[in-house]
């Protein structure tokens, strides 16, 4: 059986919806599949990765506990884009985790190299 290398890419914040959630749900699925799993943060979705968030004023579950577990999952092709980064003046400090720093031509680039792509 030969897997297939999933893609997902993460456009919402992490609040709000239950897409960064149920997309996090699919990433770990994939993994314990042994699925290669690769995850894009684009535009609001970088939110998703920012250190000490606090959630206590919105009475919801705090997202960066899941998103720490996924080096566990063997989930670490973590990506965004210099411009994502840009747009809400964030630096790759700023990240909970480490992510690839990629330009657009490298989005496509990672597209193309996934059987398999899913966005939220």
């Amino acid at each position: 059986m030969s897997t297939k290398s999933v893609l997902i890419i993460n456009r919402t914040p992490p609040y709000g919806s239950s897409s960064p959630r149920e997309a996090l749900d699919i990433a770990l699925t994939c993994s314990i599949f042994e699925q290669p799993v690769s995850l894009l943060f684009l535009g609001a979705g970088i939110f998703q990765l920012l250190n000490n968030q606090n959630t206590e004023s919105i009475e919801q579950k705090n997202l960066e506990s899941i998103m720490s577990s996924l080096p566990m999952y063997d989930i670490d092709q973590l990506y965004t884009t210099k411009s994502s980064l840009e747009a809400y003046d964030l630096t790759a400090e700023d990240l909970s985790l480490p992510v690839q720093i990629i330009d657009d031509t490298g989005v496509a680039t990672l597209i193309n190299g996934h059987e398999t792509v899913l966005t939220f």
